[in-house]
């Protein structure tokens, strides 16, 4: 009887399974974290994992070449595609040249093929085919960056010969299936409203946690798929930029240290043009308090350019706020920084050659107030900034 009364009670474990297999998962989440459990099935009596500092750990197989496209029939192309795209599911370490040399490239010739049978465009894609490269393509490129110690908020005109960005080793190999990620967001061949459950809100935020890159050149495929992506998905498109702004907050307000601050706000740049009119209060938000801020942090002059094109491209968009633009700035004018002032003064006479009389009128006085100031200054440049204004003497004319 007591046998019988303790088969009745709940197992822990399967109290612990049910809560684990409740816990929401994007499609690709659950396809990576299958993956990964039986590659560590089969890695107990194989060769042991191994990692990098770049790429998660996962098990080495040896990768045999699979038959091109050429060779199969039209019908048969779109499994063949799916076959090779899970065979670059395996990933090396790249820091050390000398290991798997062939499996890398076997594994960088597939990917090129597989570049050219999506520049192609002969196939529509299906949904498995989605999910795969999708899968690919995070198992590849979202890693976590090494350490860095350096600081990235020095002040500027710092130049120091240490300050050399750090370069993944793995490049060569990840510029590919980059390229390949560009090229299928790009095909006509791909259906938006099939793809928009793959590449979900997930795999946004980690595409946007890749901007953080110290490389340069990651940074500009980045650029270009988010800006795909935007274009592409318009479901995602409230998502994008807010993501978006939560970075710029947390670079101005908590950590100011950013590789990516630039190209994000060059994709803003290109979202802003295409707001319709009038602009919504969610817009104007943005621009009073993420751009206006992004004037404070001492790194300003690394992202300065397209900051100054987002704002100036808010005020071609609604001259209005001219005013309440110039009040922002004069709000965090640097006072012992002279190449952060000259870099305001610019900006400040792009603003002015579209300000309207009325909205002069506004910011009149603190304006001429700071700009005195500028020319009683002791550096050489500010006050020969100031001079140089082609609106300055209208004003003092009028």
């Amino acid at each position: 009887m007591l046998r019988q009364i303790l088969s009745k009670l709940p197992r822990k474990s399967s109290k612990t399974d049910s809560a684990e297999s409740a816990r929401p998962e994007s499609p690709v989440t659950q396809q990576i974290s299958n993956g990964s459990s039986a590659g560590s099935g089969k890695s107990s009596n194989g060769p042991k994992r191994t990692s990098s500092v770049v790429f998660p750990a996962s098990v080495v197989a040896g990768i045999e070449p699979l038959v091109p496209f050429k060779d199969v029939p039209s019908a048969e192309k779109m499994n063949l595609f799916v076959s090779k795209v899970s065979l670059c599911c395996v990933t090396f370490d790249f820091s050390d040249s000398s290991k798997n040399t062939l499996e890398k490239d076997v594994k960088r010739q597939t990917l090129l093929e597989l570049v050219d049978f999506v520049a192609a465009g002969s196939v529509k894609f299906s949904e498995p085919a989605i999910l795969a490269i999708c899968r690919m393509c995070a198992v590849n490129l979202f890693r976590v960056f090494p350490p860095n110690y350096r600081s990235n908020s020095s002040s500027i005109g710092e130049n120091d010969d240490n300050d050399d960005p750090m370069f993944d080793p793995a490049w060569p190999h990840l510029q590919i299936v980059y390229d390949l990620l560009l090229r299928f967001i790009n095909s006509t061949c791909l259906d938006a409203k099939v793809a928009k459950k793959y590449i979900d809100h997930s795999f946004i935020l980690r595409l946007l946690d890749l901007f953080d890159t110290e490389d340069p050149r990651e940074r500009e495929c980045l650029k270009a798929i988010l800006h795909r992506v935007y274009g592409k998905f318009m479901v995602h498109r409230p998502f994008i930029r807010k993501s978006l702004s939560n970075i710029f907050y947390r670079f101005v307000f908590e950590t100011e240290k950013h590789n990516g601050i630039a190209e994000l706000l060059e994709i803003f740049g290109s979202i802003i043009s295409g707001f319709a009119m009038p602009l919504k209060e969610e817009h104007k938000i943005f621009l009073w308090r993420v751009l206006i801020p992004l004037h404070k942090p001492k790194s300003v002059g690394i992202y300065f350019q397209q900051l100054s094109y987002c704002v100036v491209q808010f005020i071609e968009k609604e001259p209005r706020l001219a005013s309440m633009v110039i009040k922002g700035i004069l709000k965090y004018w640097p006072i012992t920084n002279s190449q952060k002032e000259v870099m305001f003064l610019g900006e400040l006479e792009e603003i002015l050659e579209a300000i309207s009389m009325v909205e002069f009128q506004k910011v009149m006085v603190p304006l001429f107030w700071r700009i005195g100031c500028c020319i009683n200054s002791l550096h050489f440049q500010v006050p020969t900034t100031v001079l140089s204004f082609s609106l300055v003497y209208w004003f003092f004319f009028l």
